[in-house]
């Protein structure tokens, strides 16, 4: 899991005991938006099939404007999470549309490996 044992209070909405209110929620899922929306292009490049980082950035955005519940946001976010290829796909060839590794590890990462 990503997220620490303890978590910071100022990123836990007041509704569950943080001090996180709506509005500065609302801007913070709006900022990620924006982030994951100035590297889609670079996902989409790879994977011009898969939707779901694209789906997400639009849930979050319809989340802050109250037309799509949270867990619809969160549940398309974790897709999207999914949807991130290996970090050896970056350096493969883009016309490839398998994902590093699909048929084993990549030779490059087997040196790396102890086993």
């Amino acid at each position: 899991m990503i997220l620490p044992r303890q978590r910071d209070p100022r990123f836990i909405t007041l509704r569950r005991g943080g001090r996180l209110q709506d509005a500065d929620h609302h801007r913070l899922a709006l900022w990620a938006a924006d982030c994951a929306q100035h590297v889609l292009p670079f996902f989409e490049a790879a994977c011009p099939d898969d939707d779901r980082p694209r789906r997400a950035i639009d849930l979050a955005r319809a989340w802050t404007r109250g037309e799509a519940t949270m867990t619809q946001a969160r549940t398309a976010a974790g897709h999207a999470n999914a949807a991130a290829p290996a970090p050896q796909f970056l350096n493969e060839r883009q016309d490839d549309p398998r994902p590093a590794g699909a048929d084993g590890m990549a030779e490059s990462d087997s040196a790396a490996v102890d086993v």
